[in-house]
């Protein structure tokens, strides 16, 4: 397994940064994902619409930012282009709820009858809008939101993960790390977050691992956890698996920092606890905590070189994986519009994305499984200090899953 060495991708970003954010950004032939796009020389068609779903308010919206960064990045790449074709990119707010939502995917497919759609951050709202997006055969391209119950679609693609692959993915190393008993504490979610703590206890106990009584379930965008961190404190338990993401997370590793755990005490948890913005709020407080995600910025690949200086120059930060999986999907729009029948219209662009095969991506190369969620490489990743900065580093590949 190949990553860069931090002081290595520490030099590539200042040196992007030190190019200035106005800085002309890399040509769109650098970026190798084989489309029309890439060959001025082949004919184009009429400009196409695409929406997007991403929160622009509301407590999802930081998620929501990092997946427009993501999406936009590839189209100032392509001179705004997918598929030889300019983009009219229509962007619709999430918002907080399932109900929000899918009125955004109705109104996309209703009023602005869009092409495609991509984003959505809640699982909620995917499963909310499964309906809509089968009834009216218009590709999704979901970047962030995969419920594990998400089964069975023809026109729902997802460039994420399944939501239970992470805790699957860790369960394994985390048994034989654990160093005795492992609690399990995670959010009462509506959205599911029930399937995602039994994939990894399941996965866990098949592994020999030994859990410290049933998971304890903590109320939902709850931030107060000194009740249920001073259980796990005096329960025995040698190590922990939390399961939060946005602001719950931030909360969550800052108290546990100030609970005091013992040392040698290992916490264990997928991606999105320290994923992105919520880091930088962390600090500190998130040193040492083991994750397993689909992508860490100092994965070793010329892809993901060129992304993260791109995105570093465009934005002025190390993008996240919610960023990269909404790179992807517009790199598998960008693909697919070009590889179309003639006619392109959203039942042969659908069919296209079918035959893709694999996608160049700053994760590694990857391509849609029969459940239409990558097949990818997972990765152990461990929060440390460099200099100045925290980051997720990349200590080893766990898994592929798919």
């Amino acid at each position: 397994m190949s990553h860069l060495n931090r002081r290595q991708a520490l030099r590539l970003f200042a040196a992007a940064g030190a190019a200035g954010l106005t800085a002309p950004i890399l040509s769109a032939c650098s970026s190798g994902s084989g489309s029309t796009a890439n060959n001025p020389a082949l004919p184009g068609g009429p400009p196409v619409k695409i929406g997007m779903i991403v929160p622009l308010t509301g407590m999802y919206k930081d998620f929501g930012n990092d997946m427009d960064n993501g999406f936009n990045l590839y189209l100032q790449l392509h001179d705004n282009k997918l598929g030889n074709r300019d983009v009219q990119l229509i962007k619709v707010d999430e918002g907080e709820t399932a109900e929000s939502g899918k009125a955004a995917a109705e109104k996309l497919i209703k009023e602005s009858n869009v092409l495609a759609l991509t984003g959505v951050v809640n699982p909620l709202t995917m499963l909310a809008v499964r309906d809509t997006i089968e009834t009216a055969q218009k590709p999704l391209i979901g970047s962030n939101a995969s419920p594990a119950s998400l089964q069975g679609v023809k026109y729902i693609w997802r460039t994420s993960f399944v939501a239970t692959e992470p805790g699957q993915a860790l369960a394994k190393w985390a048994a034989a790390n654990a160093g005795g008993s492992l609690a399990v504490v995670a959010a009462d979610n509506p959205g599911g977050d029930e399937e995602e703590v039994r994939a990894f206890t399941d996965a866990f106990k098949s592994a020999g691992g030994q859990l410290n009584g049933s998971p304890r379930m903590t109320p939902f965008g709850g931030k107060d956890f000194g009740q249920v961190l001073g259980q796990v404190r005096n329960s025995g338990a040698t190590s922990l698996f939390a399961f939060y993401s946005g602001a719950s997370a931030i909360e969550f590793v800052k108290q546990f920092k100030a609970a005091r755990f013992p040392a040698g005490f290992r916490v264990f948890a997928p991606g999105s606890l320290t994923e992105g913005y919520v880091l930088k709020q962390q600090g500190d407080a998130a040193q040492n905590i083991y994750t397993a995600m689909n992508y860490s910025p100092d994965l070793d690949n010329a892809t993901n070189r060129r992304f993260i200086a791109d995105y570093q120059k465009a934005f002025g930060t190390i993008p996240s994986s919610y960023a990269m999986a909404s790179y992807d999907a517009a790199a598998v729009l960008d693909k697919a519009i070009g590889d179309a029948t003639r006619n392109l219209d959203s039942f042969t662009l659908n069919a296209a994305i079918g035959r893709l095969g694999q996608i160049d991506s700053p994760r590694g190369g990857w391509q849609f499984s029969q459940s239409r969620t990558p097949l990818q490489r997972w990765y152990l990743r461990q929060v440390r200090a460099d200099g100045a900065v925290l980051s997720n580093v990349l200590t080893a590949e766990l898994t592929t899953l798919g």
